[in-house]
């Protein structure tokens, strides 16, 4: 009767082929306790990072590590490639879009040499998280081996 009040699911794709993990699995705090959001992890198995939503690149952090996608409604997600990985400075990352771009979901933002990471950074372990200012209550994940593009939560 009042289906015009009921809350859009909006579909979250993963940024990269590979192994879909709990957030909570993450081995750092910042992630794992949900400070910055809710969402899951990816254990990469590709260098390319995509757009996990449909939208304009909000943020790319100038070492290229880590960036935001915001719809054009009220959900943004961040992609935050590997742990402690901002201490690279940029070293083993490339941009291959910019802030300010209209991107779909499973467009290329970012390549990253993951052989590099690996060596020189805690983990490649890939965050995928829904920011605390997005308008979501709840978050449905599917832990699965994916490929880009491929469904990893859905937003209500």
């Amino acid at each position: 009767m009042f289906g015009f009040l009921k809350r859009k699911t909006r579909e979250i794709v993963s940024p990269a082929d590979g192994q879909v993990v709990e957030i909570e699995s993450v081995d750092d705090e910042v992630f794992s306790s949900k400070m910055v959001g809710d969402g899951i992890a990816v254990i990469p198995m590709s260098d390319t990072f995509c757009a996990p939503i449909d939208g304009v690149i909000s943020k790319i952090f100038s070492t290229n590590h880590a960036y935001s996608v915001k719809s054009d409604k009220d959900l943004e997600v961040m992609v935050h490639i590997g742990l402690e990985t901002v201490a690279l400075k940029g070293e083993g990352f490339e941009r291959l879009a910019n802030e300010g771009d209209v991107v779909k979901a499973g467009d290329p933002i970012i390549r990253a040499d993951l052989a590099y990471i690996k060596e020189h950074a805690k983990d490649i372990v890939t965050p995928v998280i829904v920011s605390d200012e997005s308008d979501v209550k709840e978050i449905e994940k599917h832990l699965e081996i994916v490929k880009c593009g491929d469904l990893i939560m859905e937003a209500t």
